[in-house]
């Protein structure tokens, strides 16, 4: 028979049956996976950690040799400021990690940072190392060399999906994209002139590359004065401008601000030593460059090689106003000459002397570049629109089933918490594996099921060792759900996405209600070095400024609405009760007067029912003259448990005041053998009380 009438209609059959999206060429490759991250960073990595330690198909595409190539480059000037603090005279694991800005999450309590490096301040390059011995120990599935030019959004089982192609044409297809590239686009702001300007990630890095030279740096956050700092020893003079003025670290309590390992250039300026810090806008400057004796001028590699000794091309570029140049000389300000500039140059204009060099130093941003308009996510209203907007539990508004982490997704918390930096989103993505978990698994957030007359010293033993809220504060907090004798307690939940708990979690708030622990910083603003700074009464902490737990208490979960209307500054909405504890010096919430019994009354209140703990011959006592013993007897005692007491003990507790005068020491004096009858009795008891619904 012959066929070839039927090849036009067999060649449409199969091009109909063919998605041209696919046609990559005869060199392409495909692959699928439940989950691709993308990014070998450090957010990368920890949640290849968790998806690893729960059996999940995933792959870590990076598009380097290594994991963490952006600290092979960056801080320029190699020290990080991320705190490796080894000696904090504690050996509990999860305390230390308070301290520990560096290392990664894992099930290896010596798969630390301080293996690598032992510096309080490390070298940039001990961060990749420690990367590394983090992939192979814990064996993570990594491909490098996988740079992914183009993402675009699929249908997979009718879910979307997400196609990302690299370099070779190769095409890994996943159901969930967790973006880790982290921020590494150079910011800039485009002004007349700014072709001139040097950049952060190309300035050379030798000092004596700037001697003799007056320098204008163009930012104030901690890669400037990194800079600054570096060439200041050199240089002539080092001014920063910006629109805003410095904020330091230990004032807003900002990591991502200042920091006081940079900031030595702030004593040259206030002692008047030549340099300087200045306020203005980015936009409407321009720099020009005055022509030299024959007119020519040198490219901007030249230039900086001709002038990097004994302050050679001196005086070469201005600062000005770009409104205030003559028509003439818009867009060619490389060609301004010293006569056209304005005259206010030779009065009080704090910029009115010339630079050597003016250098760039504004930050990074996202690569929305490689997303097509199927996949491209929204811009954050949040830092000048540099990050992708998440939603409160990391994924992309706009893209779902595609979740951010790291640093890209600090617009959540930015300029609040700590999410853009590792000691911070290695803990956001512990909780959105466990959101992943819940919605594609279906296991539901791990919870600890206490009884509540255990929960005051739960609630203690975690503000005092949790490394989680405390990184995260105002963030991450730990939600207890409240069900009469028992409670169930969630760790480090996303506090802005309280109003989906039971979709994320997979937990039911029940009728009694739910509590959320949060540790914050106090809204009141004061001097942060001066007289008054702290409170130290228990019965003001309301007014604390520094860190400090605080619990809120609902009757019901609140809803959508409730979370966009709370108060300003206010991680949660109003809550039915709240309570703070007060700051501590030490940050050791351990006190009986200022914070154990402060805390106690509050459940009490939130309960309505006696929270008090009680010595083994107190509970014998309640159980002989009283139907319903409290709580913590029938939960502790009458089930064989508890601390039976002596005279010392009981007159610690008397003289702390944690006990009133009951004559109990007088009982125990008189009868010095009433403790070894105690297991007996409270036996007996426990075998003749109805215990059903404690």
């Amino acid at each position: 028979m012959d066929l070839f009438p039927f090849l036009p209609f067999l060649f449409t059959l199969i091009s109909c049956n063919v998605n041209p999206k696919d046609q990559l060429g005869p060199n392409s490759t495909h692959h699928h996976h439940d989950y691709c991250v993308l990014g070998g960073g450090p957010a990368g990595l920890q949640m290849g950690y968790f998806l690893e330690k729960s059996g999940r198909d995933y792959i870590i595409l990076e598009r380097n040799t290594g994991p963490g190539s952006f600290f092979n480059v960056y801080p320029r000037h190699r020290k990080l400021i991320s705190i490796n603090k080894i000696y904090t005279g504690r050996r509990n694991r999860e305390f230390n990690l308070r301290h520990d800005w560096n290392s990664l999450l894992s099930d290896r309590p010596d798969l630390l940072f301080q293996r690598i490096s032992r510096q309080l301040y490390p070298d940039a390059d001990d961060f990749p190392r420690y990367l590394s011995t983090y992939v192979k120990e814990l064996g993570l599935k990594v491909r490098y060399g996988v740079d992914v030019g183009k993402i675009r959004a699929t249908d997979l089982s009718r879910k979307r999906g997400y196609s990302l192609t690299d370099q070779h044409g190769s095409v890994y297809r996943c159901s969930v994209l967790l973006m880790s590239t982290g921020l590494w686009v150079p910011q800039q702001v485009n002004f007349e002139g700014s072709d001139l300007v040097e950049g952060y990630e190309s300035i050379p890095v030798d000092p004596e590359e700037y001697r003799d030279q007056a320098v204008l740096i163009l930012g104030k956050g901690n890669a400037a004065f990194e800079t600054a700092q570096s060439i200041m020893s050199r240089a002539s003079r080092v001014h920063l401008y910006s629109p805003n003025p410095v904020r330091l670290a230990w004032q807003t309590h900002y990591v991502g601000d200042l920091r006081a390992v940079n900031n030595e250039l702030l004593d040259t300026y206030q002692l008047k030593s030549l340099d300087g810090l200045v306020e203005g806008s980015l936009e409407d400057i321009a720099i020009v460059r005055r022509e030299r004796g024959n007119g020519r001028r040198r490219s901007g590699d030249k230039r900086k090689k001709a002038g990097a000794k004994e302050g050679q091309g001196r005086g070469q570029l201005y600062l000005t106003l770009a409104e205030l140049l003559d028509d003439s000389s818009r867009n060619r300000s490389a060609k301004v000459k010293a006569e056209n500039l304005p005259g206010y140059h030779s009065d009080n204009f704090s910029l009115r002397q010339p630079y050597d060099r003016v250098i760039r130093c504004l930050g990074f941003r996202f690569n929305f570049s490689i997303f097509d308009g199927s996949a491209r996510p929204v811009h954050s209203k949040s830092a000048r629109g540099r990050l992708p907007a998440v939603t409160a539990w990391y994924e992309g508004r706009g893209t779902p089933n595609m979740f951010v982490l790291g640093t890209a997704g600090h617009s959540l918390d930015y300029r609040m918490s700590a999410g853009g930096f590792v000691h911070g989103f290695r803990y956001t993505a512990r909780a959105v594996h466990r959101v992943l978990e819940q919605r594609y698994h279906g296991n539901a957030w791990p919870t600890t099921k206490l009884p509540t007359s255990q929960l005051l010293s739960w609630l203690l033993k975690r503000v005092n060792e949790a490394s989680g809220p405390y990184q995260m504060f105002g963030v991450l907090g730990d939600v207890v759900l409240l069900h009469g004798s028992y409670c169930e307690y969630l760790e480090e939940f996303p506090v802005q996405a309280l109003s989906q708990l039971p979709a994320l979690s997979g937990h039911h708030v029940p009728k009694r209600g739910l509590l959320v622990l949060v540790l914050q910083y106090g809204l009141n603003r004061t001097d942060t070095l001066g007289p008054g700074r702290a409170e130290s009464e228990w019965t003001r902490a309301w007014r604390s400024s520094f860190l400090h737990p605080v619990l809120y208490y609902y009757d019901r979960l609140p809803t959508e609405k409730d979370m966009r209307l709370r108060p300003v500054g206010w991680p949660l909405p109003r809550p039915k009760a709240i309570h703070h504890m007060i700051e501590d010096f030490l940050t050791e919430w351990d006190q009986p007067i200022s914070h154990s019994q402060p805390l106690r009354r509050f459940l009490e209140h939130c309960f309505q029912r006696d929270l008090r703990t009680f010595y083994a011959e107190s509970c014998f006592r309640f159980s002989l003259t009283s139907q319903k013993p409290p709580l913590f007897c029938r939960q502790s005692y009458l089930k064989k448990q508890g601390i039976v007491g002596n005279q010392q003990l009981w007159q610690h507790a008397r003289d702390a005041g944690l006990m009133p005068d009951l004559q109990d020491t007088e009982v125990l004096r008189e009868n010095p053998q009433l403790p070894q009858s105690l297991p007996h009795t409270g036996a007996a008891v426990t075998s003749a009380m109805n215990l059903d619904g404690l």
